[in-house]
Protein backbone atom coordinates (compact mmCIF):
# COMPACT_ATOMS: atom_id res chain seq x y z
CA UNK A 1 0.00 0.00 0.00
CA UNK A 2 1.10 3.55 -0.70
CA UNK A 3 0.91 6.47 1.62
CA UNK A 4 -2.08 6.70 2.94
CA UNK A 5 -4.11 9.86 3.08
CA UNK A 6 -6.47 11.57 5.63
CA UNK A 7 -9.18 10.15 4.07
CA UNK A 8 -7.88 6.68 4.35
CA UNK A 9 -7.45 7.12 8.15
CA UNK A 10 -11.27 8.93 8.34
CA UNK A 11 -12.90 5.32 6.40
CA UNK A 12 -10.44 2.93 8.48
CA UNK A 13 -12.07 4.75 11.93
CA UNK A 14 -15.26 5.27 10.57
CA UNK A 15 -14.81 9.23 11.41
CA UNK A 16 -15.35 12.53 8.60
CA UNK A 17 -12.10 13.41 7.09
CA UNK A 18 -12.64 16.65 8.92
CA UNK A 19 -12.49 15.13 12.46
CA UNK A 20 -9.37 13.25 11.73
CA UNK A 21 -8.03 16.67 10.23
CA UNK A 22 -8.74 18.24 13.43
CA UNK A 23 -7.74 15.08 15.44
CA UNK A 24 -4.40 15.43 14.23
CA UNK A 25 -4.07 19.51 15.42
CA UNK A 26 -4.93 18.75 18.75
CA UNK A 27 -8.50 20.41 18.45
CA UNK A 28 -10.02 20.79 21.26
CA UNK A 29 -13.64 19.85 19.57
CA UNK A 30 -12.70 16.48 19.42
CA UNK A 31 -12.83 14.30 22.63
CA UNK A 32 -9.34 12.75 23.86
CA UNK A 33 -10.00 9.50 22.59
CA UNK A 34 -10.46 10.17 19.18
CA UNK A 35 -7.51 12.22 18.90
CA UNK A 36 -5.05 9.42 20.68
CA UNK A 37 -7.25 6.65 18.04
CA UNK A 38 -6.22 8.74 14.89
CA UNK A 39 -2.65 9.41 15.87
CA UNK A 40 -2.37 5.94 17.41
CA UNK A 41 -3.55 4.70 13.57
CA UNK A 42 -1.78 7.52 11.51
CA UNK A 43 1.43 6.46 13.30
CA UNK A 44 1.18 2.63 12.68
CA UNK A 45 0.50 3.48 8.82
CA UNK A 46 3.43 5.47 8.71
CA UNK A 47 0.90 8.59 8.03
CA UNK A 48 3.36 11.89 6.71
CA UNK A 49 1.12 14.94 6.08
CA UNK A 50 0.91 16.27 2.82
CA UNK A 51 3.43 19.26 2.10
CA UNK A 52 0.76 20.95 -0.19
CA UNK A 53 -1.75 21.10 2.23
CA UNK A 54 1.02 21.99 5.33
CA UNK A 55 2.38 25.19 3.08
CA UNK A 56 -1.58 25.79 1.71
CA UNK A 57 -2.00 26.05 5.88
CA UNK A 58 1.16 27.87 6.64
CA UNK A 59 0.47 30.59 3.86
CA UNK A 60 -2.23 33.05 2.52
CA UNK A 61 -4.68 30.69 0.39
CA UNK A 62 -6.55 32.24 -2.14
CA UNK A 63 -8.80 29.72 -3.49
CA UNK A 64 -12.78 29.87 -2.50
CA UNK A 65 -14.85 27.00 -2.45
CA UNK A 66 -18.66 27.43 -3.82
CA UNK A 67 -21.60 24.41 -3.38
CA UNK A 68 -24.67 25.11 -5.34
CA UNK A 69 -27.20 22.28 -5.86
CA UNK A 70 -27.33 22.90 -9.53
CA UNK A 71 -24.68 23.78 -11.94
CA UNK A 72 -26.80 23.46 -15.41
CA UNK A 73 -29.22 25.31 -13.07
CA UNK A 74 -29.74 28.83 -15.45
CA UNK A 75 -30.04 30.84 -11.40
CA UNK A 76 -27.43 29.19 -10.40
CA UNK A 77 -25.08 29.30 -13.22
CA UNK A 78 -26.16 33.29 -13.23
CA UNK A 79 -25.07 33.53 -9.49
CA UNK A 80 -22.01 31.40 -10.42
CA UNK A 81 -21.10 33.62 -13.24
CA UNK A 82 -21.63 37.27 -10.68
CA UNK A 83 -19.11 35.23 -8.05
CA UNK A 84 -16.38 34.36 -10.41
CA UNK A 85 -16.27 37.91 -11.59
CA UNK A 86 -16.18 39.47 -8.01
CA UNK A 87 -13.65 36.66 -6.79
CA UNK A 88 -11.68 37.03 -10.24
CA UNK A 89 -11.56 41.25 -9.77
CA UNK A 90 -10.23 40.85 -6.30
CA UNK A 91 -7.54 37.95 -7.12
CA UNK A 92 -9.09 35.03 -6.02
CA UNK A 93 -9.57 31.64 -7.73
CA UNK A 94 -12.60 28.77 -7.46
CA UNK A 95 -13.16 25.84 -7.05
CA UNK A 96 -16.84 24.72 -7.54
CA UNK A 97 -18.72 21.44 -6.55
CA UNK A 98 -22.20 20.71 -6.72
CA UNK A 99 -24.35 18.20 -4.58
CA UNK A 100 -26.90 17.55 -7.02
CA UNK A 101 -29.70 18.14 -4.55
CA UNK A 102 -27.86 15.15 -2.53
CA UNK A 103 -26.95 15.35 1.41
CA UNK A 104 -24.13 12.98 1.23
CA UNK A 105 -23.22 14.06 -1.97
CA UNK A 106 -22.90 17.59 -0.52
CA UNK A 107 -21.36 16.58 2.80
CA UNK A 108 -18.28 15.22 0.49
CA UNK A 109 -18.07 18.34 -1.45
CA UNK A 110 -17.31 20.30 1.99
CA UNK A 111 -15.02 17.32 2.86
CA UNK A 112 -13.17 17.96 -0.49
CA UNK A 113 -12.69 21.47 0.00
CA UNK A 114 -11.63 21.87 3.49
CA UNK A 115 -8.83 19.01 2.53
CA UNK A 116 -8.07 21.95 -0.33
CA UNK A 117 -7.48 24.28 2.30
CA UNK A 118 -10.03 26.84 0.60
CA UNK A 119 -9.36 30.23 2.96
CA UNK A 120 -13.90 30.43 2.48
CA UNK A 121 -16.87 29.14 1.56
CA UNK A 122 -19.96 29.82 -0.02
CA UNK A 123 -22.81 27.56 -0.21
CA UNK A 124 -26.56 27.41 -1.55
CA UNK A 125 -28.06 24.23 0.24
CA UNK A 126 -29.36 21.07 -1.04
CA UNK A 127 -32.94 20.56 -0.47
CA UNK A 128 -32.45 17.06 1.07
CA UNK A 129 -30.57 18.59 3.95
CA UNK A 130 -31.83 18.24 7.39
CA UNK A 131 -28.31 17.29 9.41
CA UNK A 132 -25.94 20.67 9.49
CA UNK A 133 -22.41 19.33 11.39
CA UNK A 134 -20.98 19.21 8.16
CA UNK A 135 -21.21 23.43 8.16
CA UNK A 136 -20.19 23.39 11.62
CA UNK A 137 -17.25 22.13 10.40
CA UNK A 138 -16.40 24.19 8.08
CA UNK A 139 -16.67 26.65 10.87
CA UNK A 140 -14.62 24.55 13.53
CA UNK A 141 -11.76 24.30 10.63
CA UNK A 142 -11.84 28.64 11.05
CA UNK A 143 -12.67 28.85 7.48
CA UNK A 144 -15.23 31.33 6.44
CA UNK A 145 -18.63 30.52 5.60
CA UNK A 146 -21.81 31.91 3.78
CA UNK A 147 -25.13 30.81 2.37
CA UNK A 148 -26.37 32.44 -0.32
CA UNK A 149 -30.32 31.50 -1.84
CA UNK A 150 -30.71 28.83 0.31
CA UNK A 151 -29.58 29.59 3.44
CA UNK A 152 -29.25 26.91 6.71
CA UNK A 153 -31.07 28.52 10.03
CA UNK A 154 -29.74 26.16 12.16
CA UNK A 155 -25.79 27.82 11.25
CA UNK A 156 -25.33 30.83 12.55
CA UNK A 157 -23.33 32.99 10.02
CA UNK A 158 -23.20 35.50 6.74
CA UNK A 159 -26.23 34.86 4.06
CA UNK A 160 -27.16 36.42 0.53
CA UNK A 161 -30.54 36.63 -0.17
CA UNK A 162 -33.02 36.91 -2.72
CA UNK A 163 -36.34 38.69 -1.44
CA UNK A 164 -38.89 35.50 -1.50
CA UNK A 165 -41.27 36.87 -0.23
CA UNK A 166 -41.93 40.16 -1.66
CA UNK A 167 -41.36 38.62 -5.24
CA UNK A 168 -44.00 35.95 -4.45
CA UNK A 169 -46.30 38.78 -2.94
CA UNK A 170 -46.11 41.51 -5.95
CA UNK A 171 -46.38 38.56 -8.34
CA UNK A 172 -49.39 37.02 -7.06
CA UNK A 173 -50.82 40.36 -6.58
CA UNK A 174 -50.90 41.55 -9.91
CA UNK A 175 -52.40 37.77 -10.99
CA UNK A 176 -55.43 38.91 -8.64
CA UNK A 177 -55.52 42.38 -10.36
CA UNK A 178 -56.21 40.98 -13.78
CA UNK A 179 -59.24 39.10 -12.14
CA UNK A 180 -57.80 35.78 -11.14
CA UNK A 181 -59.66 34.28 -8.08
CA UNK A 182 -58.55 30.66 -7.71
CA UNK A 183 -55.13 30.79 -7.85
CA UNK A 184 -52.80 27.65 -7.33
CA UNK A 185 -49.24 27.86 -5.95
CA UNK A 186 -46.90 24.97 -6.85
CA UNK A 187 -43.96 25.45 -4.00
CA UNK A 188 -41.20 23.24 -3.04
CA UNK A 189 -40.63 21.44 0.45
CA UNK A 190 -41.15 23.19 3.74
CA UNK A 191 -37.61 22.95 5.02
CA UNK A 192 -35.77 25.38 3.01
CA UNK A 193 -37.07 28.91 3.55
CA UNK A 194 -37.39 30.22 -0.06
CA UNK A 195 -39.98 28.08 -0.26
CA UNK A 196 -41.61 28.65 2.81
CA UNK A 197 -41.35 32.52 1.98
CA UNK A 198 -42.47 32.44 -1.39
CA UNK A 199 -45.50 30.48 -0.33
CA UNK A 200 -46.26 32.95 2.58
CA UNK A 201 -45.70 35.83 -0.29
CA UNK A 202 -48.61 34.20 -2.06
CA UNK A 203 -50.97 33.72 0.95
CA UNK A 204 -50.28 37.11 2.24
CA UNK A 205 -51.24 38.63 -0.85
CA UNK A 206 -54.60 36.48 -1.06
CA UNK A 207 -55.30 37.33 2.39
CA UNK A 208 -54.63 41.16 1.68
CA UNK A 209 -57.42 41.04 -1.08
CA UNK A 210 -59.62 39.33 1.16
CA UNK A 211 -59.34 36.12 -0.74
CA UNK A 212 -59.77 32.84 1.28
CA UNK A 213 -56.75 30.30 1.08
CA UNK A 214 -57.68 26.98 -0.04
CA UNK A 215 -55.42 24.09 0.32
CA UNK A 216 -56.25 21.98 -2.48
CA UNK A 217 -54.59 24.60 -4.34
CA UNK A 218 -51.54 24.11 -2.49
CA UNK A 219 -49.09 21.53 -4.03
CA UNK A 220 -45.43 20.83 -3.55
CA UNK A 221 -44.07 20.88 -7.38
CA UNK A 222 -41.18 22.11 -8.40
CA UNK A 223 -39.64 19.67 -10.77
CA UNK A 224 -40.77 18.97 -13.81
CA UNK A 225 -41.60 15.03 -13.21
CA UNK A 226 -43.62 15.94 -10.93
CA UNK A 227 -45.38 19.29 -12.78
CA UNK A 228 -46.59 16.28 -15.15
CA UNK A 229 -48.14 14.41 -12.50
CA UNK A 230 -49.45 17.33 -9.94
CA UNK A 231 -50.85 19.57 -12.81
CA UNK A 232 -53.18 17.33 -14.48
CA UNK A 233 -54.89 16.18 -11.21
CA UNK A 234 -55.16 20.18 -10.64
CA UNK A 235 -57.18 20.46 -13.36
CA UNK A 236 -59.62 18.07 -12.28
CA UNK A 237 -60.36 20.20 -9.58
CA UNK A 238 -63.86 22.26 -8.88
CA UNK A 239 -63.37 25.04 -9.99
CA UNK A 240 -60.44 24.90 -11.78
CA UNK A 241 -57.64 27.14 -11.47
CA UNK A 242 -57.95 30.19 -13.02
CA UNK A 243 -53.65 30.55 -13.01
CA UNK A 244 -50.82 29.24 -11.38
CA UNK A 245 -47.97 30.71 -9.62
CA UNK A 246 -44.88 28.34 -10.01
CA UNK A 247 -42.07 28.27 -7.71
CA UNK A 248 -39.29 27.87 -11.14
CA UNK A 249 -39.59 28.32 -14.18
CA UNK A 250 -38.56 24.94 -15.64
CA UNK A 251 -42.07 23.86 -13.48
CA UNK A 252 -44.04 26.81 -15.31
CA UNK A 253 -42.72 26.25 -18.64
CA UNK A 254 -44.13 22.74 -18.34
CA UNK A 255 -47.20 23.89 -16.73
CA UNK A 256 -48.46 26.04 -19.86
CA UNK A 257 -47.73 23.27 -22.08
CA UNK A 258 -49.73 20.52 -19.75
CA UNK A 259 -52.41 23.59 -19.45
CA UNK A 260 -52.75 23.77 -23.44
CA UNK A 261 -52.67 20.23 -23.98
CA UNK A 262 -55.77 19.78 -21.48
CA UNK A 263 -57.43 22.22 -24.01
CA UNK A 264 -57.39 25.50 -21.80
CA UNK A 265 -56.39 28.59 -23.56
CA UNK A 266 -53.46 30.47 -21.42
CA UNK A 267 -53.43 33.39 -20.23
CA UNK A 268 -57.71 33.56 -21.01
CA UNK A 269 -58.66 30.77 -19.49
CA UNK A 270 -55.54 30.14 -17.19
CA UNK A 271 -52.53 32.32 -16.40
CA UNK A 272 -49.35 31.13 -15.43
CA UNK A 273 -46.32 32.87 -13.97
CA UNK A 274 -43.21 31.64 -12.71
CA UNK A 275 -39.68 32.33 -10.30
CA UNK A 276 -36.23 32.98 -12.14
CA UNK A 277 -36.52 35.14 -15.48
CA UNK A 278 -34.32 32.88 -16.92
CA UNK A 279 -33.77 32.27 -21.03
CA UNK A 280 -36.50 29.71 -20.17
CA UNK A 281 -39.74 32.61 -20.14
CA UNK A 282 -38.75 34.02 -24.11
CA UNK A 283 -39.37 30.63 -25.83
CA UNK A 284 -42.38 29.44 -24.29
CA UNK A 285 -45.80 30.11 -26.23
CA UNK A 286 -47.16 32.70 -24.83
CA UNK A 287 -43.98 34.09 -23.66
CA UNK A 288 -43.99 33.94 -19.56
CA UNK A 289 -44.52 35.90 -16.97
CA UNK A 290 -42.03 35.44 -13.96
CA UNK A 291 -40.24 36.95 -11.37
CA UNK A 292 -36.31 38.20 -11.98
CA UNK A 293 -34.03 36.72 -9.09
CA UNK A 294 -31.29 38.95 -10.16
CA UNK A 295 -28.66 35.96 -9.68
CA UNK A 296 -26.00 38.11 -11.03
CA UNK A 297 -26.55 40.21 -8.56
CA UNK A 298 -26.56 37.90 -5.88
CA UNK A 299 -23.52 35.99 -6.95
CA UNK A 300 -21.33 39.88 -6.61
CA UNK A 301 -23.19 40.33 -3.99
CA UNK A 302 -22.26 37.20 -2.19
CA UNK A 303 -18.45 36.96 -2.98
CA UNK A 304 -17.53 40.27 -2.03
CA UNK A 305 -19.10 39.90 1.17
CA UNK A 306 -17.02 36.46 1.78
CA UNK A 307 -13.86 38.27 0.77
CA UNK A 308 -14.42 41.24 3.23
CA UNK A 309 -14.84 38.57 5.65
CA UNK A 310 -11.74 37.12 4.73
CA UNK A 311 -9.79 39.86 4.56
CA UNK A 312 -10.83 41.67 7.70
CA UNK A 313 -12.87 44.37 5.87
CA UNK A 314 -15.94 43.47 7.23
CA UNK A 315 -15.83 43.66 10.82
CA UNK A 316 -19.39 43.26 12.23
CA UNK A 317 -20.00 40.68 14.79
CA UNK A 318 -23.11 37.94 14.32
CA UNK A 319 -24.63 37.78 11.01
CA UNK A 320 -24.66 40.04 8.20
CA UNK A 321 -27.50 39.30 5.87
CA UNK A 322 -27.73 41.21 2.35
CA UNK A 323 -31.26 41.01 0.72
CA UNK A 324 -31.53 41.01 -3.31
CA UNK A 325 -34.47 42.90 -4.50
CA UNK A 326 -36.93 40.87 -7.47
CA UNK A 327 -38.73 42.53 -10.08
CA UNK A 328 -41.95 40.87 -11.74
CA UNK A 329 -41.19 40.82 -15.38
CA UNK A 330 -44.32 40.68 -17.15
CA UNK A 331 -44.94 38.78 -20.24
CA UNK A 332 -47.99 37.66 -21.93
CA UNK A 333 -48.77 33.98 -20.30
CA UNK A 334 -51.03 36.38 -17.41
CA UNK A 335 -53.69 38.35 -18.46
CA UNK A 336 -53.36 42.10 -19.02
CA UNK A 337 -54.74 44.36 -16.11
CA UNK A 338 -57.84 44.70 -15.85
CA UNK A 339 -59.15 48.75 -17.24
CA UNK A 340 -62.18 50.10 -16.60
CA UNK A 341 -64.23 53.22 -17.66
Amino acid sequence: MGQITLKDIAKALNLSTSTVSRAMRDHPAISKFTREAVKAYAEEHNYKPNKLALQLRTNKNNTIGVIVPEIVHYFFSTVLDGIQQEAESKGYNLLITHSNEDYEREVRSVETLLDARVCGILISQSKTTVKYDHFQDIIDNNVHLLFFDRICTGINTDKVVVDDYAGAFNAVEHIINTGCRNIAFLGSVPTMPISNNRRMGYEDALRKNKMKIDKKYIEICDTVDLAKKVIPEMLKLDPVPDAFFCINDEVAAFCIQIVKSYGFRVPEDISVCGFTSSYITEVTYPRLTSVDQNGFEMGKAAARLLINRIEGKEVKEGVVSRVIKTELIIKESTKQLQTFA
